[in-house]
């Protein structure tokens, strides 16, 4: 954020009882800034259709989404939704490009990193690709936790060397729902100005996993290309929750343009009698 700009909180958008954040990617990394400047103590949740339509049965999810300092869309179908609620400016801000927009800012600014989740080694290998594009980033340190839970003691010991580090921004890979209870669960113990929640990019950027290309992401067919590298994981989410989330989704935006209708009528109403 240049110091000239004053920082602008964006719009929230209820999407399905999930507000989210009809935002850019220069307007994510102004927040995420001035956050840092004055030590606001913050959460980022990046979600898409999934985490909307986990949100609709989980209203502690739901209450951690609406509770965040940002609710990004990380899929094309929030963005057109957004922008069919008209909100035209909208873009996509997804957990990868997050990331390499944050980690390429951080260099210049000198921000600490932290990294936390991931199998065992990818966030060592996540900080080493992401030194070597962005030479001079500051990584305080890397933690990948067990599969299962934490005991109290071990979670303990995960807050302690985390704040040791003294990180700007923590960027957490745990996948959804779990990273967003996660960061919902240390608000105010991790001390830290910014968590982020970016799941799989830990797996993209640490070169582990292949990202859909730029064709399919951008007309929202990246969903398939996950698919089909992962189809036992993913077929849940895509093949169902997916699918559910557009029939609810157009139904939201029906009542958006009745509402709407009605709006302008009675307006029109207004004026007519008024003459």
């Amino acid at each position: 954020m240049t110091p000239d700009r004053a920082y602008a909180e964006p719009a929230r958008v209820d999407i399905l009882g999930v507000r989210v954040s009809a935002i850019t990617l220069p307007q994510a990394l102004d927040a995420i800034e001035s956050w840092i400047a004055e030590r606001k103590q913050r959460y980022v949740c990046i979600t898409g259709a999934h985490g909307v339509m986990e949100s609709q049965h989980d209203e502690t999810l739901r209450a951690i989404h609406n509770q965040a300092g940002l609710v990004t869309p990380d899929g094309m179908p929030l963005v057109w939704m957004l922008r069919l609620l008209g909100y035209s400016r909208t873009k996509r801000v997804y957990g990868p490009d997050l990331m390499r927009a944050l980690s390429e800012l951080s260099a210049k600014r000198g921000y600490r990193q932290f990294y936390y989740g991931g199998d065992i080694g990818v966030a060592d290998k996540l900080a080493a690709a992401l030194s070597r594009t962005y030479p001079g980033l500051d990584i305080g340190g890397t933690l990948s936790p067990p599969f299962r839970p934490p005991t109290s003691e071990e979670d303990a010991g995960i807050v302690e060397q985390i704040n040791a580090a003294k990180p700007d921004i923590v960027w957490v890979g745990l996948s959804t729902p779990k990273q967003e209870y996660w960061m919902a669960s240390h608000a105010g113990r991790i001390e830290a100005p910014v968590m982020i929640g970016v799941g799989a990019a830990f797996d993209f950027l640490a070169g582990r996993k292949a990202q859909a290309p730029l064709w399919m992401q951008r007309n929202g067919l990246e969903w398939l290309f996950r698919l089909s590298q992962e189809p036992r994981r993913l077929f849940r989410r895509y093949v169902w929750i997916v699918p559910a989330f557009l029939v609810a989704a157009s139904g939201l935006l029906v009542r958006h343009a009745a509402s709407a209708f009605w709006f302008r009528a009675i307006q029109g109403l207004r004026r007519f009698t008024a003459r």
